[in-house]
């Protein structure tokens, strides 16, 4: 066989590498090495000899789990662990909610404006998480809130939303604004690819806008509110950018108030690297845990029904 065709199919084949070649490369440089590196981490721990100011002083040793035990146990971690809880519980349902909301209105034939409603929904998830926290901290500071100048001229008495039991609402709402518009867009485009036979066949049955809306449209579509789903608690997990910048205007947001908060003090303030990365390995086992089991847990609910069927 000559050369040149030996040649080619070669360098057929070489030829996806080459273009994955420049994504491989940045993901393993800032992805896969910074993860590993940080599991490294966490099973080490510096050990100071003296007072640690000479030269060799200072060295790292292995500390097996220690710093995962160490972390689990402590007070700040767990109370952060709660309010992200309940931080989830307010914001996914609200803001999955509302998405699926407005895309079946936005679906809806007697809709009006549809692409400014598009656009307008969908703004505020273009918009910097750090930006709109700002945005939304200036507007709940009694002070310079038009807000409350209304409600004071109104005479109403209104609490300010950084206190103690309404700072975790402050906060989810920032989260809620910003990421209906992207969970929207989601679910509408799964709607616009259902074929229109099907709401004639519905409508033909007698079917109400509401009942194609329950029964056609939200089970043909739930591939799409599960992904979301999905995105929406793994976000929750690692919220970090709203508290933190609002904790400059508020005493009741501590250092600590979400897991990631509390790894970027440890790591950061403190200097203690090790249990940082510690607490970041827990983290993402845990968000990888529950995404998969929740994916678990509605594939074994769709093949069982699947079976009843």
């Amino acid at each position: 066989m000559p050369r040149r065709s030996r040649t080619v199919p070669a360098r057929r084949a070489a030829a996806p590498w080459a273009f994955l070649a420049p994504a491989i490369v940045l993901f393993v440089a800032f992805l896969a090495a910074p993860i590993l590196y940080s599991l490294y981490l966490s099973f080490r721990t510096e050990k100071v000899s003296g007072l640690g100011l000479g030269p060799g002083s200072r060295t790292e040793v292995w500390n097996g789990l220690t710093n995962y035990t160490s972390a689990l146990a402590d007070p700040e971690f767990l109370a952060s662990v709660g309010r992200v809880g309940m931080y989830g519980l307010v914001v996914v349902p609200v803001m999955l909610g509302s998405a699926l909301l407005f895309a079946l209105l936005l679906d809806a034939r007697r809709s009006r404006a549809r692409r400014f409603s598009r656009i307008a929904i969908f703004l505020p998830y273009a918009v910097p998480a750090v930006i709109s926290s700002l945005l939304w901290g200036f507007l709940y500071l009694p002070g310079v809130s038009p807000f409350y100048w209304v409600f004071d001229q109104l005479g109403w008495d209104v609490p300010s939303l950084f206190s103690n039991r309404l700072v975790l609402f402050a906060v989810a709402n920032i989260a809620v604004w910003g990421g209906v518009g992207f969970n929207m867009v989601v679910i509408y485009t799964a709607l616009k690819a259902i074929p229109s036979e099907l709401y004639e066949a519905a409508e033909l049955d007698g079917a109400s806008q509401v009942g194609i809306a329950l029964r056609v449209k939200i089970p043909i579509v739930l591939p799409s509110i599960i992904m979301t789903f999905v995105f929406s608690m793994i976000a929750t997990l690692q919220v970090f950018a709203e508290p933190t910048t609002l904790r400059p205007l508020s005493n009741t947001i501590s250092t600590t108030w979400t897991p990631l908060m509390k790894v970027y003090r440890d790591a950061f303030t403190r200097g203690d690297l090790y249990s940082a990365s510690a607490t970041s390995v827990i983290i993402a086992v845990a968000t990888f845990v529950l995404s998969l089991g929740f994916l678990r847990l509605v594939q074994s609910r769709a093949f069982g029904q699947e079976n009843n069927r």
